[in-house]
């Protein structure tokens, strides 16, 4: 099987440029959705020099099992419902938060279609933040 890989890569070697040309761009557009990733020191840096909100978008029970401070919670699915809420920051970066750091490319894109213009996501979500010993606020 890797032997008729090699031959066709060998023998069509423009296709396989114009293949892995499409690739590598599919995978920077989709990475760019929604927002530049950040870390979470690169977000902290953002909250405290640029006055970033932080838009958590996890249900209301795991934002309430731990959070960010000053984090608004707005569940994914209610993002486009209560997009008024978030008119105020329009103009300011926002940080959206999800689990993982998977869905907020795409609540990110919901925004941008709105006119937000400032969109960062953390890059693996909440997860990352704990594994960084950084603190979470419970209610």
């Amino acid at each position: 099987m890797l032997e008729k890989a090699l031959e066709f890569v060998v023998n069509h070697w423009i296709l396989t440029l114009v293949w892995v040309g499409l690739a590598l761009l599919l995978m920077k557009t989709e990475g760019a959705r929604g927002g530049q990733a950040l870390s979470p020191q690169q977000v902290t840096q953002k909250i405290n020099n640029e006055d970033a909100k932080v838009i958590d978008i996890r249900t209301k029970d795991e934002f309430n099992k731990g959070h960010l401070p000053n984090a608004i919670n707005i569940p994914a699915r209610d993002v486009q419902k209560r997009i008024g809420e978030l008119e105020p920051f329009k103009d300011q970066p926002i940080i959206l938060i999800c689990k993982t750091g998977t869905t907020a490319g795409a609540t990110g894109a919901v925004l941008a279609k709105e006119g937000f213009s400032s969109l960062f996501k953390m890059r693996g979500g909440i997860l990352e933040w704990q594994s960084s010993s950084l603190p979470l606020i419970k209610k």
